[in-house]
């Protein structure tokens, strides 16, 4: 890869190999680097806190996979946030103990998103091409779920070029970081316009589109929420696509109960507007479906310790859990969810769960539970069958899985491109008009995008199967 290597270090007053035989404990658990992983072992998911982006104990959070494994000696892990490179990390026997050095390739990218962090300007100057923005979460909690947004949006724009791009012009994609946080989504999506994008791609939580769209409301700009939200009806300068609560829930409410044998919901999630308002649809929606809530709590992002809220779960007798917590919160939640026995009691329904996040949660945790969505990488799809071979020609073996939440962005750039092949780049008003209404065949299969912006689309009940989902019906 080239470029520049960051390197850090930690040292365990363990021999070599009881250091390397912990690697993946995680905090707490006498391991350095916070790492955790459910087996050392090729392919093996993992996420890790390397102290290299800034001082005072500042960190980077690294979400990849395994590619090499040297026993007691050296593993090595290809990364794909917050920038796509690799980690080596290597053991050495040190003063009775071991020195784990970690060596970090960074690449354009990464130098870009690390020189953010730390404060430091990189704006790009204009540029005579058209520029789209892509406003996506590389850092922070949310950072599991947009694991291949960058690989799918790239992917997007590089097959645009290659049939001309606009009018002649190759697209350029400009790329910036909410880190999970509403404030900063709003100073990236000001960086991206200052830039020169008129279209910004939005891939993050409901929270940060909201700030966002307010933000630039009257701003020449037109805004594209690209997966699962809320609605809100927020003029035509902005753009809600992917799957809305009040159909995941008519696809996914039945035949769940069903087979839990039990109609009891406990509603669980993240304290934010889309978890908010999904609860919200479940309350009006489920006494009509013959359920009932049994209990609702939402945590703040970042919570570690859910056992009090798992055992609320427990003494409410719930059947089923509406599971609202997105990207590592609910990759944490169902592992302990697991551990701590409830599976034995219910199932989950996650209508943002995703197949980045149930690497994390790993095969054993995520028995009994369920998704919602248009799409999933198993899709039998002619459309979705090319996709993921370019996907895997281009980004490897090793690259995040393909995902509702992440397809949804190479869409929504296919639709765009539709639209500005016939009114060009400069102009989002007409942009966003040419939009809509039409009917496109995506991945997901045929997509009906309506005046209003609603998406008319298949949703599947899904079931997790290792870290796969699969059709709990066919299509």
């Amino acid at each position: 890869m080239g470029g520049l290597v960051l390197r850090a270090e930690e040292w365990t007053d363990a021999p070599p190999a009881v250091a390397f035989s912990l690697f993946g404990a995680g905090q707490g658990a006498g391991w350095v680097f916070d790492a955790l992983c459910d087996h050392v072992a090729v392919g093996s998911a993992v996420t890790m806190r390397a102290p290299i982006a800034g001082s005072g104990g500042d960190g980077v959070d690294i979400i990849g996979r395994i590619t090499t494994v040297r026993p007691d000696r050296e593993i090595e892990i290809a990364h794909d946030q917050p920038w796509r490179g690799r980690i080596t990390l290597r053991f050495t026997a040190d003063r009775a103990g071991t020195r784990v050095r970690l060596f970090a390739e960074l690449d354009e990218s990464g130098l870009e998103w690390l020189l953010r962090r730390r404060g430091y300007p990189t704006a790009r100057g204009r540029s005579p091409n058209p520029r789209l923005g892509l406003l996506t979460t590389k850092s922070g909690p949310g950072s599991l779920f947009a694991a291949a947004v960058d690989n799918l949006a790239l992917l997007a724009i590089e097959e645009i070029n290659a049939e001309g791009g606009v009018r002649g012009r190759p697209v350029e994609l400009l790329v910036g970081d909410d880190a999970t946080n509403p404030a900063t989504g709003v100073a990236e999506a000001q960086r991206l316009v200052d830039a020169g994008c008129k279209t910004i791609m939005v891939s993050t939580t409901s929270a940060t589109f909201a700030a966002v769209a307010r933000a630039l409301a009257s701003a020449d700009v037109l805004v594209v929420q690209t997966l699962m939200n809320e609605g809100g009806g927020r003029g035509r300068l902005c753009l809600q696509l992917g799957e809305r609560h009040e159909d995941q829930l008519a696809a996914g409410v039945k035949p769940l109960m069903r087979m839990a044998g039990g109609r009891r919901w406990f509603l669980a999630g993240n304290d934010y507007c889309w978890p908010r308002s999904t609860h919200a649809a479940a309350r009006r929606f489920l006494p009509r479906a013959g359920a009932r809530v049994v209990g609702e709590r939402l945590a703040e992002f970042g919570t570690r310790d859910y056992s009090p809220l798992i055992d609320e779960i427990r003494c409410s007798g719930a059947d089923i859990i509406l599971s609202t917590f997105v990207g590592a919160d609910s990759a944490a939640f169902e592992r302990q969810c697991h551990a701590m026995g409830l599976r034995d009691q219910c199932l989950t329904l996650a209508p943002a769960m995703d197949e980045s996040t149930l690497l994390r949660i790993g095969e054993t945790a995520s028995r009994g539970l369920f998704g919602v969505s248009g799409y999933i990488e198993q899709l039998p799809t002619d459309g979705n069958a090319g996709l993921l071979a370019r996907y895997r020609a281009k980004f490897g073996r090793w690259a995040p899985p393909v995902s509702s939440l992440s397809v949804s962005v190479f869409e929504a750039i296919q639709l765009w491109w539709y639209a500005v092949r016939r009114v060009g780049a400069g102009d989002p008003k007409r942009i966003s008009e040419a939009m809509r209404p039409g009917v496109f065949e995506l991945p997901r299969g045929t997509v009906r995008l309506g005046d209003d912006g609603r998406v008319d689309q298949q949703i599947y009940l899904t079931a997790a199967n290792g870290a796969a989902l699969e059709l709990v019906s066919a299509p």
